[in-house]
């Protein structure tokens, strides 16, 4: 009876064995993601770098920081140039209060004038003034006028003189307030901003070192979901559409096979040689087309883990 009894478990671990691996599936492939390379986008010493592969770091975040002070010092620069330039400009003001104070006094002669001419006219009626007194007062007032005239055209020349020669000189400031913002625009380059969130896979510098313009500083990937790309024949290209959900296995050790729910995101248009190292559902089919699942990871899926797909 007990030699019966561990025969019969012996058949049924082997039973279960050859079900485990009669397991069908449609396609295979591996799992890969998409993976971004941060490279440095200033030339210099990098200061701090807070980057450990195998962290998780979020979109946004500032992990490191490279020497700018050059940089800085070169805005300095440029900002005390445009300071200079301000200071060469004229101040209109005290030349344009002198004439205007002239201006004042002018319109008081015209004012006088013209009330002499008033009582002149008056005199006139009464026969106690001559004409020639009232001849001489409209020829002091057409005089007093006529200065006024030469002084308010001397207001604007001034102000058109002193305007154009301050353009002149700010308009040298422009260029150098290009270079300011410049300037800016690659001092905010001297933090290294993480671009998305991910998981740092491969570290390729350490703080300390000196770096330069588009040197890859770490490798990331969103390891949240994977992406299957597996392999079919033409023949179950029909049984395949885009956002079709699918399942998909990987190996759990010797116990079972892992399941998950994927979806169909990618369909190649184009037949390719079967890869080496893919295992088509038709072992002698030659031509095959490239397809993309989506999975969501829950920890265990690896990339470059193979996986096998069931439509």
């Amino acid at each position: 009876m007990k030699k019966l009894m561990t025969g019969m478990l012996v058949a049924a671990i082997a039973l279960l064995a050859c079900n485990r691996n009669k397991v069908t599936y449609d396609a295979s492939g591996s799992f890969e993601v998409d993976e971004v390379i941060v490279s440095a986008e200033l030339t210099g010493k990098l200061l701090s770098f807070d980057v450990m592969e195998g962290d998780s770091i979020s979109k946004g975040k500032v992990i490191g920081t490279i020497d700018a002070e050059n940089l800085s010092l070169q805005k300095d620069q440029v900002q005390a140039s445009i300071e200079a330039l301000r200071e060469k400009t004229a101040d209109l003001t005290p030349q344009i209060k002198l004439l205007q104070d002239q201006l004042i006094v002018q319109q008081s002669q015209l004012d006088r004038l013209q009330r002499e001419k008033q009582r002149t006219e008056n005199l006139l009626k009464q026969d106690a003034a001559t004409g020639k007194q009232l001849d001489d007062l409209n020829a002091e007032i057409d005089v007093v006028k006529k200065q006024m005239d030469v002084t308010r055209q001397q207001i604007n020349v001034q102000r058109s003189n002193i305007g154009t020669q301050n353009r002149s000189i700010l308009s040298e400031g422009k260029p150098m307030e290009k270079r300011v913002a410049q300037l800016d625009d690659q001092l905010k380059r001297a933090g290294i901003t993480n671009p998305v969130n991910g998981t740092v896979i491969t570290k390729y510098a350490e703080a300390g070192e000196m770096t330069s313009t588009g040197k890859a500083l770490y490798k990331i990937a969103d390891l949240s979901t994977m992406t299957l790309r597996a392999y079919i024949t033409g023949t179950q290209l029909s049984q395949v559409k885009l956002n079709q959900p699918v399942k998909v296995l990987i190996d759990n050790g010797a116990e079972a096979y892992r399941e998950y729910s994927g979806t169909i995101t990618w369909i190649s248009d184009k037949a390719e040689f079967t890869p080496k190292t893919i295992q088509t559902k038709e072992e002698r089919a030659n031509l095959v087309y490239a397809i993309k699942v989506k999975v969501k990871n829950d920890g265990f899926i690896k990339i470059g883990m193979y996986g096998e797909v069931k439509f």
